[in-house]
């Protein structure tokens, strides 16, 4: 019988994470250390509301807060200074000498936008000469380029301004690179790789506190808090992953499902990427128990099972039904019941928050995947190349991020109401804007390694083929794609529909989560040794604080 094999590489980690679990940061220390953090934690709070009354100043203290990580420990103040702003700019803006404000007039805008706010982008107007050109005298301001530049990814479709800022600062912060000081250019150069608002929260956290380090005017107070709260937010995620290793290690995937992907502490980085404060516990663990078991799956109908037994099989997880699958190989009947056990796991973590029942809520959404997986199953046994408009209305759903999305609203507790789950499972604009963004990115990654085996055709393939395209002109219309998702999910994140924040956030930190692992055209989380230098650096090594005081 012939299957869809797949050669995925083993485990980087392998059980490492058993025993890292047990540094030395909190060792007999721990009432001390918190209670040191306690007392930076209000020093920095008085700063902020007290110790900076110049609007600049407050822009440049919330960004600050903000890209160092420990935002959430001053989220009142920063929503009060915010609010403040928003609807009262400064005066001195309006002023003749506008462009001496680039900077804070940019940062204004972004940070207004990341809180929800609609600003409107007629203000970088200030900065055209009469011809309808940004001015050359901007291009000296590099500080001010550089935020304007960082201001532009916060636009939605029709803002044509902000796709001219785009251009004008990405031109010019590249043509003087060379001429920058080393601290700068760096800078600039992580900015053009990956901007603020594409960044994994985490991953920008862990970058940002070693740039500031390194800045003459930095606020050393504020520069140890958030060392000492990334360094005790990873003994947490340690701990986590040592259970999570554990689990895994007992599910013995390894040699019961040997086709998948053993990617365990990889997986880690979606739940960690949607919320990585220290409340989100539960949520991680089920989010990323969640990616593993969807890992089997993708693989199970990617890269093992036949279209005959894949039948067999959906139709099992349309009824949850586990007679169905008796007459399977093995393997499969072991990953169908890892779904089965992790469902009750769900019921069994979320009842202390009274919202087990909406576990419910879950199950159709694995439907929903299982049969999408199944099309393209069947899709590549007739070596079928679909149209891209039907390969993406499937693709919705085989990215993974409806069912994922749907899930980690059970890490919310009480803020995920019946009413968030019934928003959610209509798979809502801004989760087709994510999903879209996942399936798009995804295939722009993997599709080479894998159109070297039998695989269904990717985007990549679909577009090429309907709209009579090279494969090079194929590539630059998806990233259109990507691009007008991005300003989709930005433009719903403003929008006042009466879903929380904190939910919309998980869906913005999600497609942050894509853009890090299958971004620039590399699929970091099938080749995991990729991200090695990452998860030590996020989970492995502490910061040490003492070396950069």
């Amino acid at each position: 019988m012939g299957r869809p094999t797949a050669n995925f590489s083993s485990s980087v980690w392998g059980n490492q994470f058993l025993s890292i679990a047990s540094g030395p940061l909190l060792k007999n220390k721990e009432a001390e250390i918190h209670q040191h953090l306690q007392n930076l934690k209000e020093q920095v709070r008085k700063q902020l509301k007290n110790g900076v009354e110049e609007p600049s100043e407050k822009l440049n203290m919330i960004d600050t807060i903000q890209r160092l990580g420990v935002s959430y420990h001053f989220e009142t103040e920063i929503v009060e200074s915010l609010q403040q702003l928003h609807k009262n700019p400064p005066s001195s803006w309006d002023a003749e000498d506008v462009d001496a404000h680039l900077l804070s007039i940019s940062l204004w805008f972004r940070l207004l936008r990341q809180q929800g706010y609609y600003v409107s982008c007629d203000v970088f107007n200030k900065f055209k000469d009469d011809k309808g050109v940004f001015k050359t005298a901007l291009i000296d301001d590099v500080e001010g380029m550089l935020a304007l530049y960082e201001a532009a990814y916060l636009g939605i479709r029709g803002e044509e301004i902000l796709d001219q800022v785009l251009e004008f600062t990405v031109f010019h912060l590249k043509s003087r690179l060379e001429g920058m000081t080393p601290y700068l250019q760096e800078r600039v150069d992580r900015a053009l790789y990956c901007p603020i608002n594409k960044g994994l929260p985490r991953i920008e956290t862990r970058y940002f506190i070693s740039t500031y380090s390194k800045k003459d005017s930095r606020n050393d107070l504020l520069l140890e808090f958030a060392m000492l709260d990334f360094n005790i937010l990873q003994q947490q995620y340690q701990k986590e992953l040592s259970h999570l290793t554990e689990w895994y290690k007992k599910l013995d995937f390894v040699s019961k499902v040997p086709y998948t992907r053993d990617r365990i502490v990889e997986g880690y980085f979606w739940p960690l990427g949607a919320y990585f404060e220290n409340q989100y516990s539960k949520g991680r663990i089920i989010v990323s128990k969640l990616i593993s078991v969807l890992t089997a799956l993708d693989d199970t109908y990617d890269a093992y099972g036949t279209v005959d037994e894949l039948k067999l099989f959906t139709e099992a997880i349309k009824r949850w039904d586990i007679n169905m699958v008796a007459s399977l190989p093995e393997c499969m009947k072991v990953v169908f019941q890892a779904i089965l056990d992790l469902l009750s796991e769900m019921e069994l973590l979320t009842e202390e928050d009274g919202i087990s029942s909406f576990v419910e809520y879950v199950k159709p959404a694995l439907q929903d995947l299982a049969k999408s997986y199944l099309l393209e199953a069947e899709w590549r046994d007739k070596s079928y190349i679909p149209t891209y408009e039907e390969y993406m209305a499937n693709g919705v759903f085989s990215c993974g991020y409806p069912a994922v999305e749907t899930t980690s609203l059970l890490g919310l507790g009480k803020t995920a109401t019946k009413e968030v789950f019934d928003w959610i499972s209509n798979v809502p604009k801004i989760v087709r804007a994510s999903s879209i963004m996942c399936r798009l990115t995804d295939d722009l990654a993997s599709h080479k390694f894998e159109q070297n085996r039998e695989h269904v055709g990717s985007a990549i393939e679909c577009c090429m083929r309907q709209y009579e395209v090279s494969e090079e002109e194929a590539y630059k219309i998806l990233l259109k794609e990507i691009e007008n998702a991005w300003k989709d999910l930005n433009e719903e994140y403003m929008k006042p529909n009466g879903v929380p924040k904190v939910v919309l956030k998980c869906v913005l930190n999600f497609s942050r989560v894509i853009e890090f692992l299958y971004g620039h055209f590399v699929d970091k989380y099938t080749n995991a040794e990729m991200l090695k230098d990452q998860i030590a650096s996020l989970f492995v090594d502490p910061i040490a604080i003492e070396l950069n005081k």
